[in-house]
């Protein structure tokens, strides 16, 4: 089965669509499994206690998990000075620490395989220093550098760990960002243009599949920096 975080909306929704395409097991985690449009367990990736209840429930199922994808995250635009505190723990709780839990809590299942597939998000904003995403970044700065460290940590058990960053995705995330600032990011990418969900989606697939054994500890920055 492949495991997708956030499934209910956004990236996370995406992709659970493009593997059930694939005639993939999926199972979904959200906060609220009313939302999900799959088999899911109701999980708050930000919460310990509630990480542990879901894999504990994952691992009664019985079935190999082929891949984890931490798609589940928040973002807030705007300057640090003038970023809330309860917004500041918010990112790094969800963002960061909610990446660390779900990797930490069903690496077992997998290290017991010995193979499967951690696929985290990063974001664009990170290697270009965006202006206005200050915190944001901040937060999966940190979950690039846990992927690429627990990608060693995985390697000798065939478990590899992966981290796309995204540039600007039409989802919910981009709500309040206007048509100037988008191409303003696009514009300091190699490949100067807005992606869509489907692209997102075609890079985890290589990213679940065989063919890209060769690949772990690796930031896939969408677009080029």
């Amino acid at each position: 089965m492949i495991i997708v975080t956030g499934a209910s909306r956004g990236l996370g929704k995406a992709i659970t669509e493009r593997l059930i395409e694939r005639s993939e097991k999926v199972v979904g985690l959200s906060r609220s499994i009313n939302d999900l449009h799959i088999e899911g367990i109701e999980c708050d990736v930000s919460n310990y206690l509630s990480v542990k209840s879901a894999a504990r429930e994952i691992k009664r199922m019985k079935m190999p998990v082929k891949a984890f994808i931490n798609a589940a995250g928040i973002a807030s635009m705007n300057l640090a000075i003038t970023t809330d505190k309860s917004t500041v723990q918010n990112l790094i709780q969800t963002n960061l620490v909610g990446t660390i839990y779900c990797c930490q809590l069903f690496a077992p299942i997998m290290l017991r395989q010995k193979y499967g597939s951690f696929i985290n998000f990063s974001t664009i904003a990170v290697a270009l220093a965006l202006k206005g995403e200050s915190v944001y970044a901040a937060s999966k700065a940190g979950v690039e550098t846990f992927s690429r460290t627990f990608a060693r940590e995985m390697a000798d058990f065939n478990v590899r760990v992966n981290c796309i960053a995204p540039g600007p995705i039409k989802t919910d995330l981009l709500k309040g960002i206007t048509d100037s600032q988008i191409k303003n990011i696009t514009s300091q990418q190699i490949v100067p243009k807005q992606y869509q969900k489907s692209d997102i989606c075609d890079l985890v697939e290589l990213l679940i599949d065989e063919k890209a054994s060769s690949l772990s500890g690796q930031v896939l920055n969408v677009g080029g920096v």
